[in-house]
């Protein structure tokens, strides 16, 4: 049963990758702690982002505003320490309850069309929350999709520039995670046998996008965001 699940979770993490641009984090990773240890789940995590944004970053490279990414990843050096000390110290089901939480919240701010202006200022505070949520629960989107939405930002340069940041707060999470947290042979022996399931995900995202009205996508997307977060949150409230 849990190989099952698994494989539904990939597979729509990633389908849902590609047709609406949403993180495979976001989408992943609260199920993912429903079947793995935090750790290991935070760490498959990792490694499959970090193999999808590596394998679509040469197609959008050309969109990418390295001003933004610079100060991106200049914010997000003091949120990997403050991420990772909150993993090692912080327990487990209340960590689960603060994800919930914040996919809650997210998830009504973009259906509310919540606005933000851009500012250089605020470019290094969102580069750190998102950096702090990598180390700490693998997922640095939330900030970073909340804000961009509320932006006047081109998609292009969205996506791209993101798509950069994610590359390198990825790989320098895993690293930072193996590091502190240690590692496993069950998150690299699960991390293997998803790959197939990224890549044929991220196919058909691709062919679906093509067929499917993209608002029903979104519409599809808030669903799935909803009853992740409120089924993460009654998990981890049952738990404590």
């Amino acid at each position: 049963m849990e190989v099952v699940a698994f494989i539904i979770i990939i597979l729509i993490a990633s389908v849902l990758q590609t047709s609406t641009g949403f993180g495979f984090s976001i989408m992943a990773t609260p199920f993912l702690l429903l079947l793995f240890e935090p750790a290991e789940a935070i760490q498959i995590n990792l490694i499959l982002s970090l193999v999808i944004s590596s394998a679509l970053i040469m197609k959008i490279k050309k969109d990418i505003d390295l001003g933004i990414l610079k100060r991106f990843v200049t914010g997000s050096v003091i949120g990997l320490a403050i991420g990772i000390a909150v993993f090692l110290h912080m327990d487990m089901n209340r960590l689960k309850m603060g994800v919930a939480l914040m996919i809650i919240a997210l998830t009504i701010m973009l259906i509310l069309k919540f606005r933000m202006n851009q500012s250089k200022e605020r470019d290094l505070l969102i580069g750190g929350i998102s950096g702090s949520l990598t180390t700490s629960i693998g997922v640095p989107g939330p900030p970073i999709l909340l804000y961009f939405s509320g932006t006047d930002t081109p998609k292009e340069i969205v996506r791209g520039t993101t798509l950069a940041f994610y590359l390198f707060i990825y790989f320098v999470s895993l690293i930072i995670q193996v590091v502190f947290a240690g590692t496993s042979k069950t998150t690299w022996v699960s991390s293997l046998w998803a790959l197939p399931l990224v890549f044929l995900g991220l196919y058909l995202g691709g062919k679906l996008f093509k067929w499917i009205d993209p608002k029903v996508f979104r519409l599809f997307t808030y669903i799935i965001l909803l009853f992740t977060g409120i089924y993460l949150l009654i998990e981890s409230v049952g738990s404590l």
